[in-house]
């Protein structure tokens, strides 16, 4: 049989809509996820960002709408608004040229409850899409009718766990019917978020999509140290090298997003901001102004790294290395998408080599750049050669708790804190180790 979306045998308008994408063949986890959905498995999906699982359940589960129900038939639950959005534009783009009129309706925390309420008051959508906390306010209040929805798609439920709306979740999927479809995508699955599996999903078949490489081979891996260079000084020199057709920069705080924004702003850069702290309205204003390629350049802090896709991003820039290094790849990942290239530069201080180790130690290899004459050349000299352990750090809980609190808003000094415990623990390693030798000879 050819490798093409016909073989799911769904309704010409879907086929239309994909043809109107551009998609040719099913990614491997479309295929999957697809004929198991139709086969009313439960499921439990894991794969990289960008892999196409959007419209792997999207597709099947539009596909069985029935016309003109006037009840829930899909529940579709995301952690944050903007994927919330996301998925509602998708399903937009979907459903656009039916046959028949389908509702799709989201509800996100931010937007007005009241006109929510008159909305449902006048009818019940086929689609629903939101987050937790709205849903679930809606549900309670009994404006929002679930119980007849066949089929529930958790998206990216580890980052729903992580902001903590599982609870939420948890009780959304306890309005619906024993019977009804149960579907769970997430990046990782923690141990944490197993009780709600169990609790929720019947004999689930578990999809995992290996990823081949952990960060794609369309992506150039720079590293420049600013050594005793202001930081935003290199940025914007990055930015004005060439000419990048779309620049995302990383910084870990909403402050540290805010405060370089302005000084590249300053510098007279048309620079977008984005972060938690905005509300919803002005959060969806700089969405769409992102999607209009409004910015050349965003600010953002790694609300952006996880399932948020903006088309096009040239360059990424880490310009902190992010506090939580599994963000490394969600963050690199955001540029080298559908088969472009994209260049990733990550930003280190002195003093932060452990760091960098580290997801050196995930299997990331990284060239080494400097800025000379308004170029980015090879680095001269390699940090590699000035500072490397002989092999990958050791695990030891006493360093894992120091460096599990440096994460967090701590005292100046507290980084030297772990890297002088660890010298510690090392040498006391090897004193034991050669006491160890000089028994046994």
């Amino acid at each position: 049989m050819k490798n093409n979306f016909k073989q799911f045998n769904l309704e010409p308008y879907l086929l239309e809509a994909i043809s109107e994408l551009n998609f040719k063949e099913p990614t491997e986890i479309q295929t999957e996820v697809i004929t198991n959905i139709q086969s009313n498995r439960d499921i439990i999906a894991q794969s990289k960002t960008g892999s196409g699982k959007t419209h792997a359940f999207l597709l099947p589960l539009l596909n069985q709408l029935g016309q003109n129900a006037n009840n829930v038939q899909v529940v579709i639950t995301a952690p944050s608004r903007e994927l919330a959005e996301q998925l509602y534009q998708a399903t937009i783009q979907l459903t656009k040229n039916a046959p028949w009129d389908i509702e799709v309706s989201r509800f996100i925390g931010g937007t007005d409850k009241n006109r929510q309420i008159e909305s449902l008051q006048n009818s019940q959508p086929d689609v629903v899409i939101g987050t937790p906390g709205r849903l679930f306010d809606l549900i309670q209040s009994n404006e929002l009718r679930t119980n007849s929805a066949y089929a529930m798609v958790v998206d990216e439920a580890d980052m729903t766990l992580d902001l903590g709306f599982i609870e939420e979740v948890d009780k959304i999927a306890s309005t619906l019917q024993s019977n009804s479809q149960l579907l769970v995508f997430s990046a990782t699955i923690p141990q944490k978020l197993q009780p709600f599996l169990q609790k929720y999903m019947n004999q689930p078949i578990r999809i995992e999509i290996e990823n081949k490489e952990v960060i794609s081979d369309l992506i150039d891996n720079w590293l420049i140290s600013t050594k005793s260079k202001e930081r935003t000084e290199v940025i914007y020199n990055l930015l004005t090298i060439g000419n990048p057709y779309l620049v995302l920069i990383f910084a870990n705080t909403k402050e540290n997003v805010e405060k370089l924004a302005n000084q590249l702003i300053d510098r007279g850069l048309n620079v977008g901001i984005l972060h938690g702290g905005l509300d919803s309205r002005e959060r969806r204003r700089v969405m769409r102004e992102i999607h209009n390629l409004d910015y050349q350049f965003i600010v953002a802090t790694d609300l952006a790294a996880r399932g948020i896709d903006i088309e096009g991003v040239s360059h990424v820039i880490n310009a902190e290395v992010p506090q939580d290094l599994s963000y490394f790849v969600h963050r690199v990942g955001r540029t080298g998408r559908n088969k472009l290239p994209g260049i990733a530069i990550t930003l280190y201080s002195p003093g932060e080599e452990d760091e960098i180790q580290i997801i050196e130690n995930m299997g990331i290899s990284f060239e080494e750049k400097t800025i000379k004459n308004n170029e980015i050349v090879d680095a001269p000299e390699k940090r590699t050669e000035r500072k490397r352990p002989a092999k990958p750090l050791e695990y030891d809980a006493e360093i894992a708790g120091l460096a599990k609190k440096s994460k967090k808003k701590v005292k100046p000094g507290y980084r030297r804190k772990i890297r002088s415990k660890r010298k510690e623990l090392n040498k006391q390693k090897s004193r034991q180790k050669r006491k160890q030798n000089k028994r046994k000879k």
